[in-house]
């Protein structure tokens, strides 16, 4: 018993290596969204500072079609690798609603004149409430939102030419055409799989 004691401290050691260990071979993107199939959270935030039309936004503001909701934010490294992409997007008519996430909005709205505005409107998620709802680890993440409301698809990290005709742009195109009942059923388990 008293040998088993020396060990004790080793074998909890180890132990935790093995759970810290698999924790970081785990892949955000991996991670399933709970809100998959389910209604944007119900919010009321105001729009980012300096558009002109600082209003408060609600869920009833977002368009009634398939749309993208990108979480992006000034200190983001990410989001500025992103950000051209997201503007080529817009620019070929994709609809794009932005969360500026615990940003400042000044320094926002000065980016967004920098870099080019690729969004309908941003909301500014000044304490991240609408984020956390969302279930986001971070920025940047993007969600596929059908004409409904509902959220399709979700994707962690940059969405780039690869992601948009692997993963986003198959379904965007689906919902353009015919609502999410009628093609759902038709869809591949690895298409799926993707958007969690």
């Amino acid at each position: 018993m008293a040998r088993l004691k020396l060990f004790l401290p080793l074998i909890i050691f180890a132990a935790l290596a093995l759970l810290f260990w698999r924790g970081l071979s785990l892949n955000p993107q991996d991670m399933p969204s709970a809100l998959l199939n389910k209604p944007v959270p119900q919010f009321s935030l105001p729009q980012l500072a300096g558009s002109g039309n600082e209003k408060n936004i609600q869920r009833s503001d977002l368009p009634a079609e398939p749309l993208l909701l990108n979480v992006w934010a000034t200190w983001c490294i990410a989001c500025r690798v992103e950000h051209p992409f997201l503007n080529k997007l817009a620019e070929e008519g994709v609809p794009i609603v932005g969360i500026n996430l615990k940003d400042d909005g000044v320094e926002a709205q000065k980016w967004l004149e920098k870099f080019h505005n690729p969004y309908l409107f941003s909301i500014a998620d000044k304490e991240g409430r609408l984020a956390l709802d969302l279930g986001v680890f971070g920025a940047p993440e993007t969600f596929l939102v059908d004409a409904e409301g509902v959220i399709r698809c979700k994707h962690v990290g940059v969405v780039d030419d690869r992601i948009w005709q692997t993963k986003l742009q198959p379904l965007y195109q689906k919902l353009q055409q015919q609502p999410w009942d009628e093609f759902a059923g038709e869809l591949s388990d690895s298409l799926l799989a993707r958007c969690r």
